[in-house]
């Protein structure tokens, strides 16, 4: 925590910035506690980016390390980029909690434990041969011991819930004694809570009532010494109206807002798979915005599903991660073969095969820019924070139906289950870019071209004089007919080549986006890597080094100025959560000696990671 003023004992600490981890069992309610902690704060005007962790198992063992589950919120009176490098504040529900997070606990910070959960059977399971709040291994953090079980089934003993009922409120009684901590309020939690409950409200009662006393206990107890209540100022943002926001709420509402701008209906053909599944729960829900959405059978069947609704005149949607982007290869291949606009929204994880389904990485650039059979060009774009998933998508439906392509859109779970304020876009303010689906029948077939943007007209279906028919064999340029020709086969695989390769005519030029534009050192990002590097190049530039930040949100084609941008440094470092991908395709397309830092640890980058290698490569060099 950044203490930048103090009072005196009997008043709040003020503090500047703060981390808070909560760790549970998967049953422990851990995603609901930082989530409406994170409400809250967002409420009180604090600037706030969290950091959800999931376990892979559906349901671990209880009390299992497999099975813990984590929420981390960093919350400022200040802009802040990440959800912070390491906790100031552990909240750990039981042993396995504790055994897993407080490797990452800052020396001297705040450990909350659960009492009532270290019991011998619970720390044999965690792996502990001693009680780590026995044995001095603790010592070196401010340590909080309370029976949250037992306080929690006293709170909840007028409302007659039975005891597996009563002990899962023990997450709000949690909840209640860290917004007595850190003074947020505790109504919008009530609500809520009234609102999920509204037709058992003996259970929401209870909650609340849980929470009440969570709230009392830190006002009457005597708090160990070093233990102290702390208030977070608000932040200083730009005036306008702001939510939390998650990456896979901006991108749904993207595409929505992207598919008004457009004037076209959208079908979305999804198949659930994690972390994408949220998008298609979003989407589902909002049918009254002109959105069709179907789960389809498998991966296959769903990307079929959208570029059947292309095909019928509607913007084909479909959203997946890794393992289903590898099954819907072929279907994406048959739509940049069609020429048929289609948005593919990849919400990467780790790989490969199963590989980490909820944890983030950014392991399928190679595969969005050159994943194809035979030469197969599209369009690839990457989000930077949960809020610019809005912009991203919206900017993904714009190229797909004006250049009539695939556009892959790159996220990752990190982006898609992290939440930040954002800011709602005036609506009004955002450019249409309204579809002309061709009326003509005059000398019509499927593939004439616009002579600027070489995209093939798109007839609906069933127009009168406009019946045609489109498909996976080659196309002959001048007619639209099937043909084997090899002189026309060439020509037909530059001209598509050749579209997609327009695109940079359309996108704007990169810029940096911290620094000077030229230096010692460029540090190169995309996706979800943005809000560290931003952190580390600002604290590397604090320290007096020569150090720029561009991040590329168009992945392919790149902006038309990006080589020459990169040759302006006598170093550029590619930092990315995978085993190097954007620094190959750096080395190869624009000669420069790009240098990698991968991290492929199912974990975003920390700041501090990316901040050390700026200055050993700088102090080295």
């Amino acid at each position: 925590m950044d203490t930048f003023a103090s009072t005196n004992s009997t008043t709040r600490e003020l503090i500047e910035s703060v981390v808070i981890r909560f760790a549970g069992d998967s049953g422990d309610g851990m995603q609901l506690t930082g989530s409406q902690f994170s409400d809250t704060t967002a409420l009180m005007g604090n600037d706030l980016s969290t950091l959800p962790d999931f376990p892979a198992e559906i349901r671990a063992p209880a009390g299992t390390t497999f099975g813990v589950s984590g929420f981390q919120v960093h919350f400022a009176a200040h802009d802040i980029m990440t959800p912070g490098d390491a906790p100031d504040v552990l909240v750990a529900m039981n042993p396995a909690a504790l055994k897993v997070n407080l490797r990452d606990l800052k020396p001297g910070g705040l450990l909350v434990v659960n009492t009532g959960a270290f019991s011998a059977g619970n720390l044999k399971k965690a792996g502990y041969d001693k009680n780590p709040l026995e044995d001095g291994s603790l010592d070196g953090y401010r340590l909080l011991k309370i029976d949250i079980t037992k306080h929690t089934l006293q709170s909840v003993e007028p409302f007659g819930l039975g005891n597996k009922e009563a002990v899962r409120a023990k997450n709000m009684w949690t909840l209640g004694l860290m917004m007595w901590m850190f003074g947020r309020e505790r109504e919008s939690t009530a609500e809520w809570l009234r609102g999920k409950f509204a037709k058992n409200p003996a259970v929401a009662d209870a909650n609340i009532a849980a929470l009440n006393a969570g709230h009392v206990y830190g006002e009457t107890a005597e708090m160990p010494q070093g233990i102290h209540a702390y208030e977070v100022p608000k932040a200083r943002l730009a005036a306008g109206h702001y939510r939390n926001v998650t990456g896979n709420e901006a991108t749904a509402w993207g595409l929505v807002t992207g598919g008004k701008l457009a004037g076209l209906e959208l079908v979305l053909g999804s198949y659930p798979i994690t972390p994408a599944s949220t998008i298609l729960h979003a989407l589902s829900n909002l049918r009254a915005y002109g959105v069709t959405t179907f789960q389809a059978e498998d991966e296959i069947a769903a990307v079929c599903a959208a570029i059947g609704a292309s095909y019928a005149g509607s913007l084909g949607i479909t959203t997946t991660s890794g393992p289903g982007l590898a099954l819907k290869t072929e279907a994406i291949g048959l739509a940049v073969s069609t020429e048929l606009p289609l948005v593919i929204v990849d919400v990467q994880r780790g790989g490969p095969s199963t590989g980490l389904p909820t944890k983030t990485e950014q392991s399928d650039l190679l595969f969005a820019v050159y994943g194809r059979n035979g030469d197969c060009p599209l369009v690839v774009l990457a989000a930077s924070t949960p809020g610019d998933c809005f912009t991203m998508a919206v900017e993904a439906v714009r190229l797909a139906t004006k250049y009539m392509t695939p556009v892959i859109l790159l996220t990752d779970g990190f982006l898609a289950n992290s939440a930040e304020p954002w800011k709602i876009p005036d609506i009004d303010t955002l450019t249409p870019f309204p579809v002309q689906h061709r009326k003509d029948a005059a000398g019509f077939h499927p593939f004439l071209r616009d002579p600027q943007t070489l995209a093939r007209n798109w007839a609906i279906p069933g127009t009168p004089g406009l019946e045609h028919r489109i498909g996976g064999l080659e196309k002959n340029y001048d007619s639209g007919n099937i043909s084997y020709d090899p002189d026309n086969h060439h020509k037909m695989v530059k001209v598509r080549a050749a579209k997609v390769a327009g695109v940079a005519d359309d996108i704007p030029l990169q810029t940096i986006d911290q620094g000077e534009d030229s230096g010692d050192l460029l540090v190169v990002g995309w996706g979800s890597t943005f809000g560290a590097i931003s952190s580390a190049v600002l604290g590397a530039r604090k320290a007096g080094f020569k150090v720029s930040h561009a991040h590329i949100r168009y992945m392919h084609p790149m902006p038309k100025n990006l080589g020459e941008l990169l040759k302006r440094f006598k170093h550029v470092l590619v930092p990315e959560m995978n085993n190097g991908m954007l620094v190959k395709i750096l080395r190869s397309d624009y000669l420069v000696d790009a240098r990698g830092l991968n991290k492929i640890a199912g974990q975003p980058f920390k700041i501090a990671e990316i901040e050390a290698e700026i200055r050993g490569l700088l102090a080295s060099a």
